[in-house]
């Protein structure tokens, strides 16, 4: 799957999905991701309890699906490979403001180590 031309033009909501290192998961509602490559995403994170995971687990998976159709989606096998806090980077790839959010933002980079249709397993 060519994630890149898919989010170019897919309209739905996200969820992700992270865990602390003792096991305890958390899932939060997030925008669909900023697609740096077929191999790489990133997310705005603000500095709440998705965030404080992976900093001591780097793993987490991102479902989506699509507003059009009830079962049509994706979901990515995330690993966290670095993350940024220059407010400039943040602003310089945000699609829009989100005025709830309040106080230090991230700008956290994932490696796509999967990804499958929202239903099945995909194509072998």
């Amino acid at each position: 799957m060519k994630i890149t031309e898919y989010f170019k033009t897919a309209k739905g909501r996200g969820v992700i999905a992270t865990a602390d290192s003792s096991g305890k998961v958390d899932v939060a509602i997030y925008a669909v991701p900023h697609v740096i490559d077929d191999q790489t995403v990133a997310f705005i994170m603000a500095d709440k309890l998705t965030h404080a995971n992976l900093q001591s687990n780097p793993h987490a998976a991102y479902l989506f699906t699509e507003e059009e159709e009830k079962f049509k989606g994706v979901r990515l096998f995330l690993t966290k490979t670095k993350e940024e806090k220059d407010p400039q980077k943040v602003d310089a790839i945000r699609r829009r403001e989100y005025p709830h959010l309040k106080g230090e933002e991230f700008l956290v980079y994932f490696r796509v180590d999967k990804a499958l249709p929202l239903i099945g397993a995909g194509a072998e």
